[in-house]
């Protein structure tokens, strides 16, 4: 206990000196303190004026500030709230601040010790303060029947009533209980009479063995002896079937692998006592079954190991087969218990067949000779039995047939599909048929045999002939005519490039005024009716086509530009007599060439227009085809003409100047030699019937012309001289 006046000297120092702060406060406190709390240890030297701030304790860091100290804010004393062990701790450092509201310090701080005194709270051995405590002990002499037991066998499932009596222990003194302990705890337990009994079935597989401890207590629990141990021993029975092992993922075999190939080895657990016949476990092949008809299986099992073998029947890459096996206990005994394993087996794909095309013969195809490079020719497609993608993979050629290179081919990288696509030109003269022959290989190695016929594809093309559009010598034609022409005038003539080429029928298209018209075979265009309308310096455009007069489908245009002139004075035709001509009846192959430049007949230089007159017989039977701007080709238009002479006009015109020409055509019968065949004549001076007719009527006709000549001038000579005066009459001369 701290002194009294001790307490008050600090009291009075404080109050004298109250701004006095020592470095240190100490002060002791007995531990187990039985008096009343707060218990007032020290009042401490704070400011007497403290209003503006509050008192903080804080203590170290085994200790909360307020726990167990606190400061009283009126007299300013610490105290403590709860009774102290020095034990627990033994000393306190606090410290003591004044603090306004936000935490600055106003005062302080001030460090106090606190001591807690020892007091006599153990044992302090035969020290005369010590503690002592007075025991009575009473001893029986028995004889001793706490004997050790032997083992226990117990059945594992005994299906009996529980609890089972199994044991029994037996302490010899009196006043005794028994313990029962189990290791690991088991489902046993004792009575007062120290019989052991099993309380339900035991496990082997969950616990095999246990050991029991019986301890004999007296009525305080305290052992009268050593324990005594119990080994019970749980005895198998076949109640745990085979429990098949994962295996995880599937098993892949090669196709075409030879029998024998290890697949697995397939493996069960049995739970039952090891080495007995409840967990001997044999193996039994329920799946696949043998196929009807097939030679062996597809699978051998070794019944001891469990190991699964490839069999001799065939096996095809992209089968995915279950395979389940029995397993059974007591080495397949009658009552033994059996599982069912089962595992996933995939037969993998090998590149053992070789692509093949789906049609081995294609065509014929005919392509006109004129299509373009890269045309589609065909289309081919091959197949190919592998499952892999990568054995999927084909490549293409052209083997035979392309000598010249006219074809290729195109195909993706992973397709079936390759197309036969042109090159070059096809010509047909070259060659009027191709046979491409393609094949198809794998891209990679192929296993097995190597590929048969059906990697090998003939395409047959036909080549069709090509006949070109006809074509004009002009891409556009030009004619200037004068308003003021007639009907069936000659504009000009629209012919092909080749004369030899063969016969074009013309048409006109947009001739919407009906000014003009063209000769269906001959290209000779003229004015179909006056052009009544026309002005001069006007245009006039119209389209001409020609068609193949053998192939109709075959066509050319070309545009014809008319361009009217002013109407010239109206020439009088000059006429001119050309030279006779000969021409075979029925008709011949060959004609009259007929010139524009014949002497007397035209100057300057073309080009010239031909035309026949318009007489609609000389129309009818003959055909004017003008060769080029000077010479015009006259022929028969009629198979049959008459046998005779014929005077056909020939109108030619050149820039404002018309003239006619009068061809002079016999048409007689010809021999194998194409020439005239004649009759013989009279002999010379001898004048036919006919001759003689023409010479009388010819006379007769100058003798009447000539007597009408002489009346005639007669008559006027007489009116001439009555008209006259009678004196303008010369007088006669006399005589």
């Amino acid at each position: 206990m701290v002194p009294a006046w001790l307490w008050l000297l600090c009291l009075c120092v404080t109050q004298v000196f109250p701004e006095a702060q020592p470095a240190e406060l100490h002060v002791e406190v007995p531990e187990n303190y039985g008096g009343n709390f707060p218990l007032y240890l020290i009042k401490l030297p704070l400011p007497r004026e403290k209003a503006e701030g509050r008192v903080v304790l804080s203590g170290d860091s085994d200790v909360e500030a307020e726990d167990p100290f606190a400061v009283d804010p009126d007299s300013g004393f610490l105290t403590v709230t709860r009774a102290l062990d020095r034990e627990e701790q033994a000393e306190y450092q606090l410290q003591v601040t004044l603090e306004t509201e936000d935490g600055h310090v106003l005062w302080g701080p001030q460090h106090v010790i606190v001591h807690v005194k020892d007091e006599n709270d153990q044992d302090m051995g035969d020290h005369a303060s010590g503690h002592q405590a007075t025991a009575t002990i009473e001893i029986s002499i028995v004889e001793n029947t706490w004997v050790p037991l032997g083992p226990i066998h117990l059945a594992e499932n005994l299906e009996v009533l529980y609890p089972h009596y199994i044991a029994q222990a037996r302490w010899s003194g009196g006043d005794v209980r028994y313990h029962l302990e189990s290791q690991p705890p088991g489902p046993f337990k004792v009575d007062t009479e120290g019989k052991l009994y099993v309380t339900r079935e035991l496990d082997r597989e969950a616990q095999a063995e246990f050991v029991l401890q019986v301890r004999a207590q007296n009525s305080r629990g305290e052992d009268y002896t050593a324990p005594l141990e119990l080994h019970v021993v749980v005895m198998d029975e076949n109640d745990n079937g085979p429990v098949c092992l994962p295996h995880g993922s599937s098993v892949s075999i090669p196709e075409l692998s030879p029998p024998g190939t290890k697949v697995t080895r397939l493996s069960a657990e049995d739970a039952d006592a090891p080495g007995s016949p409840n967990s001997y476990v044999v193996y039994q092949l329920l799946s696949p079954e043998p196929v009807e008809g097939a030679e062996g299986r597809l699978f051998e099992l070794d019944p001891t190991s469990g190991s699964v073998t490839l069999g001799t029947a065939p096996l095809q890459g992209g089968q995915n087969i279950l395979l389940q096996v029995l397993a059974t206990d007591l080495a397949g005994a009658e009552g033994g218990l059996s599982s069912t394993c089962e595992i996933a087996v995939t037969i993998t794909d090998i590149n053992d067949h070789a692509p093949e095309f789906t049609a081995s013969q294609i065509g014929p195809i005919s392509l006109p000779e004129d299509v373009e490079p890269e045309t589609l020719v065909a289309t081919l497609m091959a197949t190919d039995a592998d499952l892999e993608p990568a054995f999927r993979l084909m490549d293409f050629a052209i083997e035979a047939g392309n000598v010249e290179g006219i074809f290729g081919l195109d195909w993706e990288p992973d397709s079936g599909h390759v197309q036969l696509r042109l090159r070059k030109n096809l010509s047909y003269e070259a060659a009027p048929h191709h046979k491409v022959v393609v094949v198809v290989r794998n891209v990679e190695e192929l296993v097995g045999p190597g590929p048969g016929p059906g990697s090998t594809a003939t395409v047959t093309v036909l080549v069709e002939r090509v006949i070109p559009p006809p074509k004009l010598d002009q891409e556009s034609y030009e004619a200037r005519i004068p308003v003021s022409a007639p009907a069936g005038s000659l504009l000009l003539t629209i012919q092909p490039s080749d004369p030899r080429s063969r016969a074009l029928r013309f048409s006109l298209v947009n001739d919407s005024e009906g000014w003009l018209s063209i000769k269906e075979f001959s290209g000779e265009v003229h004015t179909a009716k006056s052009l009544h309308g026309a002005q001069p310096g006007d245009s006039y455009t119209v389209l001409v086509e020609a068609q193949d007069a053998d192939e109709p489908g075959l066509s050319t245009s070309a545009t014809l530009v008319v361009h009217f002139l002013k109407a010239p004075p109206a020439p009088t035709p000059a006429l001119a007599l050309v030279p006779a001509r000969h021409l075979c009846t029925p008709r011949q192959d060959y004609g009259v060439l007929i010139t524009s430049e014949d002497p007397d007949l035209a100057s300057g230089h073309g080009p010239y227009s031909f035309a026949l007159g318009p007489n609609p017989t000389v129309q009818r039977d003959w055909r004017l085809q003008p060769l080029n701007g000077s010479h015009a080709y006259l022929t028969l238009a009629l198979h049959w003409v008459e046998p005779r002479e014929h005077i056909v006009p020939v109108v030619v015109s050149h820039n404002a100047r018309m003239w006619q020409l009068l061809v002079r055509v016999i048409v007689c019968r010809c021999n194998v030699e194409g020439q005239c065949m004649r009759k013989v004549g009279r002999m010379k001076g001898m004048p036919t019937k006919l001759s003689a007719v023409g010479i009388l009527v010819g006379t007769l006709a100058a003798i009447g012309f000539f007597l009408i000549l002489i009346f005639t001038h007669l008559a006027l000579a007489r009116k001439k001289d009555l008209d006259q005066p009678a004196d303008s009459v010369p007088l006669k001369p006399a005589i």
